[in-house]
């Protein structure tokens, strides 16, 4: 069922005309395609809480859940121009599900405008304890020496991980065998159980348990180390030429004017900006980014020309 909550402007009359100037009239309501509590229904609501203060609006976020994020994008697709909205995307929705759905509902490139980056996520190769190795160039070697065993424990079948785990076996040497799962939480269930030897999944949910000595993350997918888990190399340390990410950003449908969108790009910007902001992302493990529009929009040309390839090479089918 879908679920709305507003989030009440708490600006001051003294400040709200300058704030409404900025370019917000109204409510503004911010899609998400899931059901509430996940991890871009968070990101909508940390932000939308910001602008509801800062823009001097009420902010209401939408979970519109459905066809894996893609019944929200269909909708907010066929927004009239006059109404304030905007949806949180991630690859799966504005990059993987047009390459693999024939008749997908929506066009990401010519149906949305890209306003704003504000956050990034990595994924992590873990194993479990039942598994005899400690680094990935060792766990490398024991599926070359058990190929049998190369099955890639993955959240959902066609998820970013899903085509992580493909990279990996592609730059490995190794004939991955993906193994799709209803969600991290039965994935990990049999990663801690041994029913599969390998997991790839966002490295937030795995981290936990590898803080907790149940698991054993031998590698992140990020440029760098992640400042959370300092012992965790990276795959280029590692000894495979690998750097991949996940993101959250918003978009706005494309019937919504240009200087509009612009308007909310600079105050999601000073958002992201806020030191409040930046602790609350980094609390939920989550990396924050502070981006300009055009940022954005470089970083999804750079993004759709990395996994395109990918996608298509691996002749996933839905």
């Amino acid at each position: 069922m879908r679920r709305r909550t507003a989030l009440v402007a708490a600006a001051s009359a003294v400040c709200a005309p300058h704030l409404h100037a900025q370019g917000a009239s109204g409510p503004l309501r911010i899609v998400v395609g899931y059901a509430p509590g996940g991890s871009t229904d968070r990101v909508a609501r940390i932000v939308g809480d910001k602008l509801a203060t800062r823009l001097g609006v009420t902010v209401v976020v939408d979970n519109k859940a459905g066809a894996g994020g893609r019944l929200a994008a269909q909708q907010v697709k066929a927004t009239p121009a006059g109404q304030d909205v905007l949806m949180v995307g991630n690859p799966a929705v504005m990059v993987v599900a047009p390459l693999v759905f024939k008749d997908n509902g929506y066009d990401p490139e010519r149906d949305f405008v890209a306003v704003s980056h504000v956050n990034d996520y990595e994924f992590g190769v873990a194993v479990g304890a039942a598994v005899p190795v400690r680094e990935l160039s060792h766990l490398i070697a024991w599926l070359r020496a058990n190929p049998e065993k190369a099955n890639f424990g993955v959240p959902a079948t066609g998820s970013l991980p899903h085509f992580f785990a493909l990279m990996l076996g592609d730059k490995a040497g190794v004939k991955a065998q993906v193994v799709g799962y209803r969600g991290s939480g039965p994935l990990l269930t049999d990663l801690l159980g041994g029913q599969v030897p390998v997991a790839i999944d966002t490295f937030e949910t795995q981290l936990p348990q590898h803080e907790a000595g149940k698991i054993r993350v031998l590698a992140v997918s990020s440029a760098k180390r992640d400042p959370l888990a300092p012992d965790v190399p990276t795959f280029r340390e590692s000894g495979i030429d690998l750097v991949a990410t996940g993101w959250n950003a918003f978009f706005a449908p494309s019937t919504m004017p240009a200087q509009r969108v612009a308007r909310f790009a600079t105050a999601i910007r000073e958002v992201m900006q806020d030191p409040d902001t930046q602790r609350r992302f980094a609390e939920l493990k989550m990396t924050p980014v502070v981006s300009t529009q055009a940022q954005t929009q470089a970083m999804l040309k750079a993004y759709r020309a990395q996994w395109a390839p990918v996608v298509r090479k691996s002749g996933y089918q839905p």
